[in-house]
């Protein structure tokens, strides 16, 4: 008889907070600063202004990100908070018709519904809010809301996504700024978008494909803006 090993198992959905968040940020970073630079570039101001454009946008955009992050995320968290605290009176009030709720939420899983009932009972009796959290609520260590983690990496991963099409217009002359800060953004794009799709376990190709394809679309807007308005102007 073949004996079983104990072996560590590493879940993709253990990555979901800080990977949305993550992909989240780089990928805004990269497409809102390459389409404001090629947008101002493209209005024909110098490189300076270009450039100081790019910078007040990675600073205004990390800190957009990060207060946006945390405003979105709290609002999540406040509703755990609010479902877990009627949840504990619940439990506190009629913990057998609680017992029996969670009893019906696993026959509906496939339980027969005295081994249903055992569940439920030896559950409950180890930590019946924890129970009633992840089974009836959908909460759990997992999927919690973290505010502040979410803030800080967006703002961070929107920084570092930021500062790659700002250093191409750093390096870039001034008569082809454009076209180079246009490659390599979409080049950095199709990158992130390969590394996330990775992380999560999803198709490369077509996250690829999907996060170039909105950050091709973006610079081309702004470029056909600040040509119409250079022209105008």
């Amino acid at each position: 008889m073949s004996r079983l090993h104990p072996h560590s198992e590493h879940h993709l959905m253990e990555r979901i907070g800080w990977l949305r968040a993550a992909v989240l940020g780089a990928n805004d970073g990269i497409i809102s600063t390459a389409s404001l630079i090629v947008g101002v570039a493209t209005a024909a101001t110098t490189q300076n202004e270009v450039l100081i454009a790019g910078v007040a946008g990675l600073v205004a955009g990390a800190m957009s990100m990060a207060a946006g992050e945390y405003v979105s995320v709290s609002s999540q968290s406040d509703t755990e908070r609010a479902d877990l605290a009627r949840e504990r009176k619940e439990l506190s009030d009629n913990i057998e018709f609680e017992k029996e709720e969670l009893a019906q939420i696993y026959v509906k899983r496939g339980l027969e519904l005295p081994l249903a009932r055992q569940v439920a009972q030896q559950l409950m009796a180890k930590d019946a809010l924890t129970a009633h959290a992840r089974d009836e609520l959908g909460i759990s260590d997992i999927t919690a809301a973290r505010p502040v983690q979410a803030a800080l990496t967006s703002a961070a991963t929107f920084s570092v996504g930021a500062s790659m099409p700002l250093l191409m217009g750093v390096i870039s002359p001034s008569r082809v700024l454009v076209p180079i800060v246009s490659a390599a953004s979409l080049g950095f794009l199709a990158l992130l978008g390969a590394i996330g799709a990775r992380a999560g376990g999803a198709n490369v190709l077509r996250a690829t494909a999907r996060v170039t394809f909105w950050g091709a679309l973006a610079m081309a807007l702004t470029a056909g803006i600040g040509k119409f308005f250079g022209t105008v102007i």
